[in-house]
Formats: C-alpha cells, structure tokens, sequence
C-alpha cells in the first residue's frame, strides 16, 4: 500500500501551526498594559500591587537578568462575547522550546490573591466560562526575567553580581479573547492521533485508518471558518477516537508532577517563586477537572508556600484532604544520595515526613528520587526505616554504557533490606503524554511477560508550569485507545500496589544504583562539600554535647528550634544540584555564605553545652565527640588524654628528604618531598609500591563532552601531569608530640603548600593540603599507591561501607572509573591493608598494575578539585585547605575509627573536672551516629547506631543515666515491631544484637 503518511504529515503540521490553533482564541482585543521596575529582589505581593505604575506596550523590552517587572493588565469583556467562554493570553515572550529555563510569571488579583502561573504552554487566563458581557479585568503580572542558562556555555549571567542589565525579554501578546472549546478539542484529537499514527509499524493497518480520518477531518476544516467547521471536522475523527485499546496493551499510571529543582540554574529564592507559580496552577487545573492528580515532593518546597503564599497553602490542603494534591516522597529535598551522610539522610526523611504529617495530615508509602545523581547501595534500609514501602527514580535511564537491565525489581541494600523499586521505562520525569513518549515506555518495559504497567510522571516541571490542560486531553483520549497503551491517571501508591501484585517476585539488584554519568558531582565545587561535611559533623557535636547537658545539667534548655532549623538549612543544600555542585555561581556564593553561619552557631551551642558539663575550674579537659576511645578519652565523655606513645623522631634522610618515626610508623619523605615509604613497624609490611610515590599530586585536563560541572570523561587519564618541582622543603615542626614536613610548589597559576605530620602514638600520617587554585578545566589528584594485591576495595557509604571491584572485567566494573567515598577507602589483601581517609573529599579513583617485578599496585587517588566554567565559570577557584590521611595497616574497623577521628576533632576546654558519657557501647563494631532528644520534646533519649564492618555483632548500650525502659524505634522514632533491644537489665544496661550493617534507633524512656 502506498504511504502517503508524509503528505498529511506536512499538509497537518501547516493547518495547525497556520490556522487551527490560532484560531482557539478568536476575535483577540489588547488589553491596556502598565509596568514597574521592582529594585533589586523581589518584593512582598502588597509592595507590588501598590507600586507607581507607567504605560507600556506589547512589543516593548522588559527583564533584566534575574529582574521583577510587574505588569498591571486591565481591560473591559465587549457586550456582544455574553454565553462565551472568555480567557486572556498573556505571552511575557517565551520561547516554547525551553518551558522552566527562561520568564515566567504569577498572576495576582487586585486583594493580593493569586490566579495562577504564566508558562510557556499554559499562557492563558480564564475570566469567564460563559460571559455576562461588561466584566472588568485588572490583574498584576509578577514576572521574572530569568536568563537563559541552558547552552552549555561559560557565563557570568549566572549571578545577579555578574549579570548583565540589558532587558532580555519582549512583551509578545496581550489580549482579551474568545476561547472556541469546539477548536481546542479539534486541536487535542487531530495531535494525539498523529502521535499515534507515527508510532505505529508501517503494515500496521490500524496506521492507515488514522491516515485517512486525518485526511477525512482537514477536507472538513472551513480554513475561513475554523470555528464553524471544527465540529463536523471532529466527526471525521470520532471514529478511530473510539476504537478501544487491545487487551494487552500496556498500562500507564499517569501521575501529574513537576520536578523542581531547589536550586540550579536559578537561585533559591526563585525556587520559591517557582514552586508557588506552578501549585497555584496544579490546583487551579484541579478545579476545572477532579480526576486530575497532582505528586508534589519535597517538603521543603510546601514549607515556602506555606511561609510566602499562605492563602494558596491553604488551598492546597484542601486539595490534599480531598485525594487530588498528593505529597510524595517524604524528604526534606530531593538530595543527593552519594555524598549525604547517614544520620543526614535518617534526618531528609524525619523533618520532610514530620512537616507533611504536621501540617498536611499525610505520610508518603513511598520514595520519589527521580533526578538523583546515582543512589547509594545504603538507601533500602533508610526508606524502609523511614516507614516507606516503595522507591522510584529515572536516572538511571541516563547511564552512557550499560543499560539497566530492570524497570520493576527488587533492590537489595547492604544489609541485605529490600525494597520494591521501579524505574519508568518512559525515561523522562517530565513526559508530555504525547504518542512518542507513550509508546517508548511501552516497547522500552522490559518486563513483558511478567509485568504490564508502568508509571510516567507527566508535567513540564522547574517552573515550566506543570501539566497543562493539554496532557489531561491526551490522556482521556488514550484511557482506552487502539494502538497506544492504556493511560490512567491515579496515584503513585496504586501504581505501585498494582505492580508488586502482578509481579511479586520481580527480580533482585543488589548494591548501589550507580549513574554511569556525572561523576564529575563527587568533586565539583569543593567548599560546598567541605562545608556539607563539616555541618554534618558540627551537629552531631552540638546535639551529643547538648543532650548530654540537657540530662545532666538542672537549668540547661536542649536548643530544639534552632537545631531544627539548622538541620533544614543543611539538608537543602544536600539537593541534588547543591551538594554535587552543579549550580550556578549564585547558589554557591550562597551556599559558602550559609555554612559559615552554621558553623558559627553550631560552634556556639557546643560550647555552651561543654561549658555547663565542664563546670567552673581549671583542669584542662578534652571533649571526645568520636564514637570510639581516643587518647584515653572515652567517646562522648570529656577528661585529660594520657600519653601517646613512644614520641616522634625526625632525621635526616640519606639523599635528601626527612625520616619521621614514632614507634608505630616510619615515615620517608624525599628530597622531592613525596612520600617514597609508610612503613608498618608492627606488621613489618611497606605501604607504598616499590619505585612509587605517594602522596603525589597529579594535575589532568578536564573538558567533558557535555555537562562539565557534572561529568569526568575517561579520556581525561589519556594526559596527566605529575607536580614534582618544588619551590621548599622544610621542618615546621619537630617535638616528642609531632613533627611535620613542609612542601611548596607551584604549577600553572596555582600554588599548594602540604604539611605532612606524625604524631605520637599515630598509626597514619596526616596530610593537610593548601591550595592556591588558579587553574581553568583541570582536575587535580592525590595519588597514593599501595603495595596491596586487592580484588577490591572498600568506600565508606552510609552507615556502612560498600565494596568495588579493581578490575575491568566487563562494561559495568569498568564504567565505575570515578567512585563516591566518605570518610575513607579501603584496599586489603588477606592480612593486611591501608586506608586512605580525608576530611571533605567525595571523588575517588582506584586502578591496578602489575610491576616489572610481579607484584601488584592497587593506586588509590582523591580527587581534590576542578574547574569547569559551567554553569559556574569560576568554580573552586581561590583558596583551599584540604585534609587527607595515610594508614598503613589498618583494618575496617580502623578506618572506621580514624575516619570519624579525623572529622570530628577534639575540642579543649578548662573545667571542674571529667564528664562522663551520657552513653557507652561495649563494641568497637557498633558505632553510635547519633544522640539527640527526642522530637516530640518529651525529654526521651534518641540513640542511632548501626554495625560498621559488615559482619553479626552483640552490644550492650549502658546508660549513664536512670532509664525507666528501651525499644527499637524507627526514623521518625516510633515504636518498631521484631526489635533488635532486648530486655533492659536490672542496672539499665540495653542488650543489642545486630546484623550486618544494621541501622538500629534505640529511644531510652527516663526515668
């Protein structure tokens, strides 16, 4: 048969483009425009609407970059338009080609309240369904002027310091118009049909019959007289429209949504702005249509509606309560998940739950992380923990190498917890419902056979307005539809109620979901990491020292509002485009500027705490914070550290260079100032590989192929330059305590001085790195290699560790070229291994030779900093100071310990005397993470803890403090059932038993 599908196609894509759809709104009238200049940021909705306005006009420039331009707009509905359906079409000048990255607008009445949003596909108002005639229109148009960030260049419009001042946008139109039903819906039949036809296989009758009603229904379109010939074109249709989907065709749970970054190539503020333009639209649209339902996570975002836009928060609570407005996903933020630390990720669950449950009287059954950066093999324990019961992400459709062999499974995390996960084969949180996309997800699913649904997440999100009254029409028309899958829009909770009971035992992915893309994350922006890292431990510091006083101490207040508030301002920045540092410059100015101030009163609230335990007097006293014993001091307590150990040597080394030693370690350094031998006394075994160099710094060009704050390519190995030439090398210092090397060079336009120190009775060498950084698309690394024949290494994940393969056997071990670590990594063969651990490094890279002599070299590298120009053109330049560590010899479990010991520093305070530990674990195996009072302010103490070597382990948990009784409790600490407490003994002490890599929160009621 001949196809003369290209011939409609064309004649199709004119009549609409040309004459239908400009034909939806008929009989357009201008409306009368007004403007102001809001200064600055902006303003509060009243300041707006009482602003000194002046005459413009469609067609005039407006916008400066990240500017407030509000616009008043009235005008009169003509007389003769009574019994019309009236709307407005407000186009500020977008381009529809990027909906979310460019002007967007909210329309207020003249009381102050909010119509809705103005978007690139939804930049209409309705002002009446069925005009009386006469009607009166004033509305103000708060419409930013946001630039364009999207094309990969280096930019300073990515800052309002940097920012241009020229207006950037033009008012496109502004009419009052007649809004002709009958053409929109001619509209909606005529796309959804196409789509459907384009999907279709070429001998595929079914093709053809909608060629021919496609022809059938333009022969019917008056082109004078769209709107008197639509619905005698729509019944050229009405029969293809009804013919009902085959039994087996796929079912799609449609789930409105509209995925908003918290911050990314805009700053917070206008995070805020975006989220209530698109929830004033979400709930507007439900109005019109109650089958419409509405996913919105992160609660975080509903917390600045309610606190900026507390009338439309109202309104959604009524959306919520009646099943329409559906809160998903339970976190504070969609955050990252590789470099979040664990009791950070316990708390994204406890305040995002404990708001939506607070306030919108909901808790989610499921975990929505559909635009994470990979997730971390540690997440199916916390999300069931959290109390969820599902996980969805997209991602992963994003991998570069390996396709991910599932789009419902079972995924399995290092505790051996599961948890019921699908990924939409749909790949796009942001789907359109047009006929590509649905039979993508349809020939995509790969569980055919087993399973037949699957969920596609449908709106245009980051402040594209989310779904329109367009994709409601596509999927009515597609509910039951020939050709297509089967559309049904309803709730994530059903989705996924329906597929695990058709597919119960789906297949199992064990460890972490990692994206074979923007490994770049684990590194870019250093001081937003650093300041992450250092937030994280400052508030287990604060809350340890604080619950302790509160126990302790008759008249201390336990600070809970300002550690709430604190703990929200540091998961926000834990937000997938935050912490990966994958933002614009603004953010990260802004986020520098907020850790600093957490820093400060985090520091303060410590030490008010130390300062009521320690008491008045002048006994010298160090707080140990760490969760194991350290120089004597017991973890969690406060008391005078006992001698080290043998003190440290320092001599000269024979061809240049320095020899320290303390008993433990001797430690070469040579005349190049590299680290050339990390001698294990007590093992009699050498660190470093025979002819190598630790400590050695390595600088590569780093010019990705696209995303370049996002991703590493591997062909940046292809060229590397080591950093040998010195400009010093120094004793800073020699003592029976410590002695420390100092090195300077210079490369580039950069200069970095390292400070290598031993201390007494120290079983690792201590590196602290300070770096002048200078340098554009380069990428420096510390490289360590280590005489250790290891099959794998060990990172340090949440509450855990997870374990890599070195070699490269298949695409999947070989795609894993850079790796997320947290405090430590680890490499062993049997008997012996080395650690290398840092104080705010995430990236890391592991490779493996075989030397000239046969033995094996397993080199581990941090990766310090880079330089990508976007979207931060001047990323991580400036000044750095870095901390990293050497240990030879280490077990797990030392790396464990020394991890936490070189996070969370002791801290020196004169006194009355020791502090006991509120708290004490009899097994170095079982780490407390947290101890904090409980939420619900009743005084009960909250004790998370979680096996830290990957094997079985028993522990007693004493209190140092009357105990009236224990039980397990989840993350949200509630009681939980099969709990791993056993009974209290008779003198309080908690008995535990735990398996591998256990989470295990544990609230001790007092007595």
């Amino acid at each position: 048969m001949h196809d003369d599908r290209s011939i409609t196609e064309h004649r199709l894509r004119r009549v609409l483009a040309q004459r239908i759809k400009p034909a939806v709104h008929s009989r357009p009238v201008p409306l009368t425009l007004a403007r102001w200049e809001a200064p600055g940021e902006p303003v509060p909705v009243a300041e707006g609407l009482a602003a000194a306005y002046e005459p413009c006009a469609v067609g005039d420039p407006w916008g400066p970059a990240w500017g407030t331009t509000w616009f008043k707009v009235t005008g009169t509905v003509p007389a003769e338009w009574a019994g019309r359906t009236v709307e407005a079409v407000l186009d500020l000048g977008f381009d529809r080609m990027m909906p979310g990255f460019q002007c967007e607008g909210l329309v207020h009445r003249a009381d102050g309240g909010e119509v809705k949003a103005l978007n690139p596909y939804n930049d209409w108002v309705r002002v009446a369904d069925r005009a009386a005639g006469g009607e009166r229109v004033e509305w103000y148009v708060e419409a930013a002027s946001n630039p364009v960030l999207v094309d990969h260049s280096a930019t300073y419009e990515g800052d309002r310091q940097t920012s241009g001042d020229q207006p950037l946008y033009r008012l496109a139109r502004m009419d009052l118009a007649v809004f002709e039903t009958e053409v929109w819906e001619l509209v909606q039949d005529l796309e959804v049909l196409y789509e459907l036809m384009t999907e279709l296989e070429r001998h595929d009758a079914r093709r053809y019959e909608i060629l021919r009603a496609l022809d059938a229904a333009l022969d019917a379109v008056d082109l004078d007289d769209v709107p008197g010939s639509a619905a005698a074109a729509r019944a050229r249709l009405a029969g293809v429209l009804a013919a009902p989907a085959r039994a087996s065709a796929h079912r799609i749970s449609a789930v409105g949504h509209a995925h908003i970054d918290s911050a990314w190539l805009w700053p917070l503020r206008e995070t805020v702005r975006k989220v209530s333009r698109t929830a004033s639209n979400m709930v507007a649209l439900m109005d019109e249509h109650p089958e419409f339902l509405f996913a919105m996570s992160q609660a975080q975002q509903l917390d600045w509606i309610k606190t900026y836009r507390p009338e439309l928060f109202e309104r959604i609570k009524k959306k919520v309560a009646d099943g329409q407005f559906v809160p998903v996903g339970g976190m504070w933020v969609e955050s990252d998940t590789n470099m979040v630390a664990g009791e950070a990720m316990a708390r994204q669950f406890l305040y995002g739950k404990k708001f939506l449950r607070d306030e919108l009287g909901v808790e989610p059954r499921g975990v929505w992380l559909p635009d994470s950066f990979g997730y971390t093999a540690a997440m199916p324990q916390i999300v069931k923990l959290a109390g969820a019961s599902w996980f969805l992400t997209q991602k992963i459709s994003w991998s570069q190498v390996n396709k991910f062999p599932h789009h419902t499974f079972w995924w399995e995390g290092i505790d051996g917890t599961r948890v019921f996960t699908h990924f939409p084969p749909v790949d796009t949180y942001n789907c359109d419902l047009g006929g590509a996309q649905l039979a993508h997800a349809a020939r995509n699913y790969q569980e055919k056979g087993r399973g037949s649904r699957s969920l596609a997440p449908f709106g245009w999100g980051d402040g594209g307005g989310g779904p329109t009254r367009e994709q409601l029409a596509r999927a009515r028309r597609q509910h039951s539809l020939e050709g297509s899958p089967r559309v049904e829009i309803e709730r994530p909770d059903a989705f996924f109620d329906k597929a695990r009971a058709e597919y119960p035992d789906a297949p199992v992915w064990a460890g972490e979901l990692y994206l074979e893309l923007h490994r770049g994350t684990y590194t870019s922006q250093a001081k937003t990491k650093q300041g992450n890292r250092r937030s994280e431990s400052l508030l287990r510091e604060a809350e340890l020292w604080a619950t302790t006083a509160a126990v302790r101490v008759e008249g201390y207040d336990y600070p809970y509002e300002d550690l709430e508030r604190i703990w929200k301002t540091v998961l926000l920045h834990q937000f997938h485009d935050i912490l990966p540092g994958s933002s614009i410059a603004w953010v990260h100015r802004e986020a520098r500027e907020t850790y600093a101030r957490v820093r400060e009163e985090l520091n303060a609230i410590t030490l008010a705490a130390q300062r009521a335990l320690a008491g008045e007097g002048v006994e010298e006293l160090v707080f140990n914070c760490a969760p194991h014993t350290r120089r004597g001091v017991p973890a969690g307590g406060a008391g005078r550290p006992v001698a080290a150990g043998q003190p440290v040597t320092l001599e000269e080394r024979h061809g240049g260079g320095q020899i320290l030693a303390n008993g433990r370690l001797l430690v070469e350094i040579d005349g190049r100032g590299l680290l050339v031998s990390a001698y294990d006394l007590e093992a009699g075994r050498e660190a470093v590989a025979p002819g190598g160099a630790a400590n050695l710094l390595q600088i590569h060009p780093d010019f990705p192929n696209m995303w370049d704050a996002w991703d590493i390519d591997a062909f940046y190995r292809n060229k590397v330059t080591d950093l040998v030439a010195l400009d010093a090398l120094e004793i800073a210092e020699s003592g029976p305590d410590a002695a420390t090397v100092r090195v300077s060079r210079s490369f580039g336009a950069s200069r970095v001085v390292q400070s290598i120190t031993l201390r007494a009775g120290a079983k690792a060498v201590d590196i602290v790195t300070e770096v002048d950084w200078h340098e554009t698309e380069k990428f420096l690394k510390a490289a360590f290699p280590l005489d250790v024949k290891a099959e794998r290494t060990a990172s340090e994940t949440q509450f855990g560790h997870v374990y890599r393969a070195t070699h490269t056997n298949t695409s999947w071990e070989a795609a894993k070229f850079e790796i997320c670590a947290h405090r430590w990594i680890h490499a062993e063969e049997p008997g012996w291994g080395v650690a290398v651990l840092n104080d705010s490094t995430y990236g890391h890279d592991v490779t493996r030779d075989v030397r000239a002599d046969g033995g094996q070299t397993t080199t581990v590298r941090l990766s310090l900093l880079r330089a990508p120009r976007y979207p931060d053109p001047e990323t991580d330049q400036g000044g750095h100071t870095l901390c990293f560590s050497l240990a030879p010899g280490a077990t797990i479990g030392d790396a464990v310990r020394e991890g936490h010991g070189l996070n969370l520093p002791e801290r020196t305070l004169t006194g009355a005397g020791p502090v006991a530990p509120l708290l004490a674990v009899d097994n170095d195996a079982v780490v407390v993470e947290a101890v904090k009072l409980a939420e619900d302010g009743g005084g009960d103490v909250i004790v998370r803890l979680y096996e830290s070597r990957g094997g079985r382990a028993k522990a007693t948990l004493a209190a140092g403090f009357p105990v009236a009784g224990a039980v397990e409790s989840d993350l949200l600490e509630r009681p939980l059932e099969g709990s791993a407490v056993g009974p209290r003994s008779a003198d309080g002490a908690v008995p535990l038993t735990l398996r591998p890599f256990q989470i295990v929160t544990v609230r001790l009621h007092r007595a």
